[in-house]
């Protein structure tokens, strides 16, 4: 069981502001402060410092912030696992390409080998599920594009190829196009937080241009409107092949690559540092 100090610092992390957390732990404010301090002289360093009027997290905080979180998922974990009559239950993040191409059989197989099990499945973009998993509430992430990978344990889970998609009688079908050809076309692109739309920004500022390069940028968060524009020649995309896969067969979207940003992604496993269950959903990674 988590010691209670340790929550009201999580608590504290989350709301930055002594009232407030008070409030959400039904405490005093002076009790709040106690288990604060407390945590200070115990580990001998300052967790919280403010500028001017605004409370900050040290550095030494940060790190604290990182292993309690663990340690509160774990204790959380640990208490339903022990319970006898909870059924098993389990709470999946699955970034938007994941989740909307490759993430059903992956959930059918888990209800399956498991039937009385409670699944929750949340779809959405990287940034927003590692803030879940961060708050405790996804066990795991199956996530795609850039983040930092040094705060969460993580296995690779796949790789994909990663290319430009238009309509098929569009000028760069087929072909290994300059990126300063691309400028004068219409970007269809994810919002921001989007793992997808990380791996184009990327290959851009290799590049030293940005999103801003282009006169014409259009921002969507669903694929279906992404390729029926695409396929429209209202615009071109940049997306992870089993997104295209059944565009491409048919013949209603065309592939081309930028010939001076060569583009991959990886689809990563991604659940908090020190979590004592990972290794029981390794069948979620085959």
């Amino acid at each position: 069981m988590l010691d209670p100090r340790w929550n009201t610092f999580l608590v504290l992390c989350e709301t930055m502001n002594y009232t407030r957390a008070a409030q959400r732990l039904c405490l005093t404010q002076p009790a709040v402060t106690h288990h604060i301090q407390y945590l200070e002289q115990y580990y001998g360093c300052r967790l919280f410092s403010y500028e001017g009027k605004v409370l900050r997290l040290t550095e030494a905080g940060q790190r604290l912030r990182e292993y309690t979180r663990s340690m509160a998922y774990n204790s959380r974990r640990i208490t339903r696992s022990l319970a006898a009559s909870a059924p098993p239950s389990l709470r999946v993040g699955a970034s938007k390409t994941i989740g909307e191409y490759l993430v059903a059989p992956m959930a059918a197989r888990f209800l399956r080998s498991h039937p009385d099990a409670n699944l929750s499945l949340m779809v959405d973009n990287t940034e927003i599920l590692l803030r879940a998993l961060e708050d405790g509430r996804l066990d795991f992430a199956l996530v795609e594009g850039f983040f930092d990978r040094s705060r969460y344990d993580t296995r690779l889970f796949r790789e994909e190829a990663f290319f430009g998609v238009c309509a098929p009688d569009h000028r760069l079908a087929g072909r290994s196009v300059p990126l300063a050809e691309l400028a004068g076309e219409r970007l269809l692109v994810r919002e921001s937080g989007s793992g997808t739309r990380a791996i184009l920004e990327d290959a851009l500022h290799r590049c030293c241009r940005t999103l801003h390069s282009f006169g014409r940028v259009t921002t969507i968060s669903d694929f279906a409107t992404i390729k029926a524009l695409a396929a429209q020649g209202l615009g071109v995309s940049f997306l992870y092949a089993p997104v295209v896969e059944r565009e491409l067969a048919e013949g209603t979207l065309a592939r081309f690559t930028l010939a001076d940003a060569p583009m991959s992604g990886a689809f990563y496993f991604v659940c908090l540092r020190d979590n004592l269950f990972a290794a029981s959903w390794e069948d979620w990674l085959q």
